[in-house]
């Protein structure tokens, strides 16, 4: 699978802190979201990459 940009998750671990401090009025549930999201594909959560073995 070939990436076409940043995703989502990308964004959130470069941006998702600072966010985090300038919206002081973000829900728990909105807060466990992005950290869900930023931990998505990593090994935190046993990510994995696909490739062609040949």
């Amino acid at each position: 699978m070939v990436r076409s940009g940043p995703e989502v998750a990308d964004i959130f671990r470069r941006y998702g802190e600072a966010y985090r401090a300038q919206h002081a009025s973000l829900s728990t549930a909105q807060r466990r979201v992005m950290t869900a999201i930023e931990l998505c594909r990593t090994a935190a959560l046993g990510g994995h990459i696909e490739a062609c073995d040949q």
